[in-house]
């Protein structure tokens, strides 16, 4: 079944109507009407005043009617795309204690990014509010996490989250005197596009915008600028020159009245002159050579205007230019602009209504340039259309308007609403000390605000039809820390039992805050000291017991000159009958002897400073590995020189002095070895690494040492 489209293009000059029928495949015009401003009521595309704008509105609707069984109620429009706000912004957030696991919690921080770029637009236009704009849409340029670009946020580990979008506002009173001048001729807007996505629609379609193309629509106060590339739209422009500039400059060149000199623009001909009559009512006959010499200078500046800008958005010539609008009709300023663009004059070129595609070529099709746009918005409010929503959020009424299907975030953002402020906030940490280290208690998180959609649990993702309530309620607040000591301190909290010298102890763990003894369930507070006490060696159980005085003996002496005590040199301890160190970790029922022993030697003083007696030189004796030792030390007391198995006594005071040097002689071999001379003559050869040597000759590590012993 066939549908009606009925479409306006509310223009600087003039408004056009258009009534399309749609089937399958195709659009067909059924009837188009245009009708120009009595007074110049709309300027640069903005309605300036919305009665007499919804006058031509109003006859424009009747005369697309009069034929029509039912009336004319809805309608596409366009707003024009020179008002359009696109912003770039980003938003961040902690992760480091609650990273991101939801794609709920990653969208809260998309709208927050879209609030920073309503926050930027208002800093960019200071005597507006948020109120003053509609969000038409935005999107996700990228996320980071610490600063480096990722695919998702969603359980990643890090310090800080951030995203950056891209999004798109309308300002108010564009929409709103749209609104306003429809409802005054009759009408409700159906559906909203922009000025130029309607023209692109229907031009440039998605397989052509791989191309580096631009888009000019020259109207009558303004020019319209579009850019294609990479399969996308990638920038908008305007410049505020247009058809004016050359009505203009006839009406200064020949003092017509504004009126008069829009029409001789409009009936000169290259073939024909035309008969003009300035204010003071002088008739003069223009050719149409003078014609275009009067506006040269006006032409050159509008396409020097018209390519400055495309430069600027598109930073290098595109690969053609399209020019549609009344304004392109201009003579020579497809010339211009390919000039200005160092581009060849068919790169340049008007498009008219020929040229869209799946639109029925009947004798009802109207032809030129200045009907692409009404078309295009016939066709893209129809396809793409941003419709008009009224929802109530926080039991306020709000009107938005969509590009997409919008859900509760969207409608958040239209309120001027961050859902990420509305989180509860994290509960007081606290700061303890922890034997002798600090360490800080988190408190419990908030919890994300609560959203109902007409009474129903909903997320930011969720649809919202017109009609719909939205409730947010902010998020409650965490609490501040609560840990107890076993929270924080690794520890066992069962006792053991252990038998030292028949006699049974418990051990336990004790828990010391700011100096008094406490339970294992003891609250912490901000600033606490804590100090946590284990026996887990036997060196701890000897400490807890007071016994390592006893196990020492407190054995002191004198070496060179300075006083050292000898640990545990008077008592060896026995943990389940083996002999033990003291940093042996205890268990249950494991049984302590210790054996009290108070005749510390030589040895024990003089390993507890110095860690070697000997120097070693490591020879092989036939083959036979053999460490040969020398004595570096003497170790003298009373004149006496001791050995390492003296006995010491307490006080004694002991003078080590090391020896000199000498080399290790191959004479020295015989203290380790036997000789077997059962088969010797008396007649032999000493060897070294197989060479001939002596009984003095030095020797060193790693040196092979041989008798050969002659045969007779």
């Amino acid at each position: 079944m066939n549908s009606h489209i009925f479409a306006l293009d509310i223009g600087t000059r003039s408004v056009t109507g258009m009534l399309l029928e749609k089937d399958e495949t195709e659009y067909t015009i059924k009837k188009h009407y245009v009708l120009e401003h009595k007074e110049r009521s709309m300027l640069d595309g903005q309605i300036h005043n919305v009665v007499q704008v919804a006058n031509v509105i109003q006859q424009v609707k009747d005369a697309l009617q009069s034929d029509e069984a039912v009336p004319l109620t809805d309608v596409y429009v366009a707003a024009a795309g020179r008002s359009l706000k696109t912003i770039r912004a980003t938003a961040e957030a902690k992760i480091i204690e609650s990273p991101f696991t939801t794609a709920e919690m990653v969208k809260h921080l998309e709208l927050s990014a879209v609030h920073q770029a309503q926050v930027k637009l208002i800093e960019e236009n200071p005597n507006e509010t948020i109120q003053h704009y509609y969000c038409v849409g935005y999107s996700v340029m990228r996320y980071y996490l610490d600063g480096e670009p990722i695919g998702s946020l969603i359980d990643q580990q890090g310090e800080i989250a951030s995203t950056e979008v891209i999004a798109t506002f309308l300002p108010t009173i564009v929409v709103d005197s749209l609104h306003a001048a429809l409802e005054r001729a009759g009408l409700h807007m159906k559906a909203l596009t922009l000025e130029p996505i309607a023209a692109l629609q229907v031009l440039i379609p998605e397989s052509m915008r791989r191309l580096n193309i631009a888009l000019v629509d020259i109207g009558a106060g303004t020019s319209d600028i579009a850019l294609t590339r990479d399969g996308t739209v990638t920038a908008y422009g305007m410049v505020p020159v247009a058809g004016d500039e050359i009505t203009e400059a006839l009406s200064d060149a020949y003092l017509l009245d504004y009126r008069e000199a829009e029409q001789m623009k409009r009936a000169i001909h290259p073939e024909t002159a035309t008969t003009i009559t300035d204010i003071l009512g002088f008739e003069t006959d223009v050719s149409y050579s003078e014609f275009t010499h009067v506006i040269d200078a006006a032409v050159s500046h509008l396409g020097e205007t018209i390519a400055e800008e495309i430069l600027t958005l598109n930073q290098q010539p595109p690969k053609a230019v399209m020019l549609i609008g009344g304004g392109s009709l201009t003579p020579y300023i497809t010339d211009k602009i390919a000039d200005q663009l160092k581009l060849p004059k068919n790169r340049v070129a008007i498009r008219d209504v020929e040229a869209i595609e799946h639109l029925n070529k009947t004798d009802r099709l109207p032809s030129g340039p200045d009907f692409v746009t009404p078309i295009g918005i016939a066709i893209s409010a129809e396809e793409q259309p941003i419709h008009s929503v009224t929802v109530r959020i926080n039991n306020q009424p709000l009107r938005i308007f969509e590009t997409k299907k919008m859900t509760v975030g969207d409608c958040c953002i239209e309120a001027g609403i961050d859902i990420r402020k509305l989180y509860g906030k994290p509960g007081l940490s606290k700061f303890i000390t922890v034997n002798g280290e600090d360490m800080i208690l988190p408190g419990t998180l908030g919890t994300p605000p609560e959203i109902s959609l007409n009474n129903v649990l909903a997320h930011v993702d969720d649809i919202v039809s017109d009609g719909d309530a939205i409730e947010i309620t902010k998020g409650t607040d965490g609490l501040s820390a609560h840990f107890q000591i076993t929270d924080i301190v690794e520890m066992p909290q069962q006792s053991i039992t252990v038998t030292c010298q028949n006699k049974a102890y418990t051990l336990a763990p004790q828990y010391m805050v700011n100096g008094v003894e406490v339970q294992a369930n003891h609250v912490l507070e901000d600033k606490d000291y804590v100090v946590t006490k284990q026996i887990k060696t036997i060196d701890d159980f000897l400490s807890m017991m007071n016994e390592e005085q006893k196990t020492s003996k407190a054995f002191t002496i004198y070496i060179n000159g300075l006083e050292v005590t000898l640990p545990n040199t008077g008592a060896s301890i026995l943990i389940n009958g083996r002999p033990s160190e003291q940093k042996q970790l205890l268990h249950h029922d494991d049984v302590i002897e210790i054996t009290y022993n108070d005749k510390p030697t030589v040895a024990d003083a003089f390993f507890a400073k110095y860690p070697r007696y000997w120097d070693i030189t490591n020879v092989f004796f036939h083959d036979k590995p053999i460490d040969i030792q020398q004595q570096k030390y003497d170790i003298i007391r009373n004149d006496e020189i001791l050995s390492l198995d003296s006995t010491l006594h307490i006080n004694d005071e002991l003078y080590i002095k090391e020896r000199k040097r000498q080399p290790a002689i191959f004479q020295d071999i015989f203290r380790y070895i036997e000789l077997d001379l059962t088969e010797a003559n008396g007649r032999f050869t000493l060897l070294k690494n197989a060479e001939p040597t002596s009984f003095d000759s030095h020797i060193t590590s790693g040196d092979i040492l041989e008798i050969k012993w002659e045969t007779s």
